[in-house]
C-alpha cells in the first residue's frame, strides 16, 4: 500500500495534469488552480504542512518520512 508521501505526490500530479488539460480544452482560468497546487507544494517543502497529508493521516493512511 502507498504511504502518505507517495499519495501526496500522486494527488498533486493528478491535480496539475487535470487542470492543465482543462485549461487547454475548457478555460485558461484553470491555470490558477495549477498555480495554487504548485505554491502549496512549495510551502510544504519548507513548513512540512500539507492539507492533503493531514486528510490522508486522518483517514488512516500510513505515514512516510516527509509528513509525520
Amino acid at each position: 500500500m502507498m504511504n502518505i508521501d507517495r499519495l501526496v505526490f500522486a494527488i498533486a500530479g493528478a491535480f496539475i495534469f487535470s487542470s492543465v488539460i482543462l485549461s487547454i480544452y475548457h478555460n485558461q482560468n484553470w491555470l490558477w488552480f495549477t498555480g495554487f497546487v504548485g505554491v502549496n507544494l512549495f510551502q510544504a517543502a519548507f513548513t512540512g504542512f500539507c492539507p492533503v497529508a493531514k486528510i490522508l493521516k486522518a483517514v488512516g493512511v500510513a505515514p512516510g518520512h516527509a509528513f509525520k
